[in-house]
Formats: C-alpha cells, structure tokens, sequence
C-alpha cells in the first residue's frame, strides 16, 4: 500500500527546501519577540487574583458553550466591566482575538454587503472575509483614498439593506506602522459604513488611558474594537466591543460564538485584574514608551534605516533562508527573535520582527543591535 502521508511529506519537503517549515523551539535569552508589551506575564497581582479565585472553588473548565451552563458569573462580569472602561454598549468574551476577528466577519456581514481589508492585515481578519458571504475588496495596506474609491463604486449600485465594513488593525503586527483611523472613520461615517477595528498590539499600549488607538473614538457608533487579551494584558481571549444591537446578533447568530466552549472562567478572572489596573499603570506604559523611542532610534542610527515609531520594528531581510540563518545566531548570541516568513509576510519580505517590551533594558537593546549588525556583516556584508 502506497504511504497514506506522501502527499503531506512531498509538502513539507517543499516547505523545507524554500526555508519555510516551521517547527517549534523554546525560549531562549532576552525576549525580543514576544507580546508582553507590559512585562505582565509575571504579575504577581493577576497570578494572587487567580490563586483566590481558585480557592474560592471557580471551576477550571467552563462546562459547554455560553448558551448552555457555560455562561459563569465570571465571564458576565468581565463584559460589563470592559464595556464599561471601552465605553462601548456592549462587549463579548471569545477564546482568543483570531476567533474574536473571525466571529465578526463571518456574522455581521451579509450576502449582499461589501467588506473592505487591508491587504496586510492579520491572518484572523483575512479567514473571516474569505468565509464570509459578502463581496470583498482588498485594498493596498493603509490607502484610506483605495477604500473610498472602493465604497464609492459599490455605493452607486448596492442594494437597499446593503452595508459595508472596514476591517484594519489599529496597529499592525508585522510592520508595526499605523492605521490611519481618523481618515477611516470619516470615511465610515460619510458611507453609513461599520469600522472593524483590531487592536490586539494597540491595547495596554497606546492611549492615555492603555485603551489602544481607539480610545479616542470610544462609544463611537461606526466602530467595533477587538481588544485582544493575550498580548499587553498578559491573559488570552479577545473582545467584541460595540454596539448593543451588534453584539447581540452575534449572541444569537454566531456559530463561533453559539458552538464553541466558552473560555475557562479563570481566563476572565485573569482578564478582568488586568483591566482593572490599565488605568494605574501610566508609569509602566511611560517606560515603554521610553524604551520604544530609544529603540526606534538606535535601530536608525545603527542600519541608517527608519524605524516604525511603534513598539514593532521590522528588519526586512527579504531572503527566506538568510532570515532563519540570522534568527539562528541572534538566538545562540543569547536574544530570543524570530525569523518571520511567508505567508506570513509578502514574500520577498523575509524579516526579523523586533519586539520591545518591558522584559529588557536599554542596555539589552543597544547589545541587541549592535549584535545583529555584527551577524549581518558577517552573513551579508553588502545587505548591511
């Protein structure tokens, strides 16, 4: 009997001969690769707020889905406390931000409506378009005249109930630049349009308050922000912010919602302490920034490229193989950075996505630097 796994070998042969098989691998050195932007990860607050919960007897699975006896105290309670500090009618609790994402995409959006991405947003967002009903137009990554000239022309022939959504992160998580969301907005406002904002690398970030970029925007009416949980707040699941109406059509009519187990409650009690002190954490979020500006400046007086102004910054390689063979001995030199390539990023735009977070100092991130223009000088002289 032929090998029943051939075609899956044949693919990930393929994979490995283009230097794009993945396989996974330990922490290794100071982290420059992660998302615990806050360094919260270890928050002894959140770890004692799980320890109480848990003794107080909060059971360690949910049970079934929300519909069912899934639905804890726990979980209602996260809603209404982030509804509240978003400013938003309502919010709902999913797993992760990819479900989240996907969930608003394959729900709100109907047959005849029109759903605009950008062309480099999140796999999450490009899943939930794809298995949507509705027409879809990608436009290129932050040209908020594409997606008029979009709106427009399907604006002139839609039908009556016909809406359209905007979907786009706030921040975006490979090239650490900015959604115009000013412009965007005006845009949603002017078309009768929805605004689908992710702000998954955003939230705990940016803000005065850590609420993300929406912040200035919250209770708008145009706008759903996906506030991701496992980044900055240290936690996992994601939620739906929005109006009330939005929110509870996908209560009754989201099989990612209605069909998934709900998250264990812990997660919401995990959630929930490190929402209560976003707010408080203003010195935290200032240290960031102040290691963010020292970065992005280092980055540029070191390879004479600009940085991102964000706590993301790309180094483009281009080369699948040269990136991992980069990667590779950033790790062994003692700094945890990964090699980034499609279909994670256009190919030709293999990179190492440089993450700042409050898990190093700025004499890590000088050592970091210098050490990656060493290892280019060494494997590409002419590319540095």
């Amino acid at each position: 009997m032929a090998n029943q796994f051939e075609r899956f070998e044949s693919e990930l042969e393929k994979l490995s001969s283009a230097s794009r098989k993945r396989s996974l691998s330990p922490i290794v050195g100071f982290d420059f690769t992660s998302n615990d932007f806050l360094g919260l990860s270890g928050s002894v607050e959140i770890r004692k707020a799980i320890i109480a919960a848990l003794r107080s007897g909060i059971p360690l699975g949910s049970g079934g889905s929300r519909l069912l006896r899934g639905n804890h105290p726990a979980h209602l309670k996260l809603e209404k406390q982030a509804a509240r500090l978003f400013r938003s009618e309502r919010a709902l609790f999913f797993a992760n931000g990819y479900l989240a994402n996907f969930a608003v995409l394959t729900t709100l959006p109907k047959r005849h409506d029109l759903i605009i991405f950008d062309a480099l947003s999140h796999a999450s967002i490009r899943q939930g378009v794809s298995a949507s009903f509705a027409k879809s137009v990608k436009t290129p990554h932050n040209d908020a005249d594409a997606i008029e000239r979009a709106l427009s022309k399907w604006h002139r022939s839609r039908s009556k109930d016909a809406m359209a959504w905007i979907a786009v992160e706030s921040l975006y998580s490979m090239d650490g630049d900015f959604a115009p969301l000013e412009e965007l907005l005006d845009i949603a406002v002017r078309y009768d349009a929805m605004l689908v904002i992710d702000e998954a690398h955003a939230t705990g970030v940016w803000g005065k308050r850590g609420h993300g970029l929406t912040e200035q925007f919250e209770g708008h009416q145009n706008i759903i922000a996906i506030h991701t949980c496992g980044k900055a707040l240290a936690a996992s699941g994601g939620l739906v912010c929005g109006p009330r109406t939005l929110v509870d059509f996908m209560i009754n009519k989201s099989p990612s919602f209605i069909f998934s187990t709900a998250p264990p409650p812990i997660n919401a009690v995990a959630v929930s302490t490190a929402l209560r002190r976003l707010g408080n954490r203003t010195r935290q979020r200032k240290k960031l920034h102040k290691l963010i500006e020292f970065a992005n400046q280092k980055f540029e007086e070191t390879f004479e490229m600009p940085g991102s102004g964000s706590q993301i910054i790309p180094f483009i390689v281009g080369d699948d193989a040269l990136a991992l063979k980069v990667a590779k001995k950033m790790q062994r030199a003692g700094f945890d950075i990964r090699a980034i390539r499609p279909p994670t990023v256009p190919d030709g735009t293999a990179r190492l996505r440089i993450s700042i977070t409050l898990n190093v100092l700025e004499l890590h991130i000088t050592n970091f630097m210098g050490t990656l223009y060493d290892v280019m000088q060494s494997l590409a002289p002419k590319r540095s």
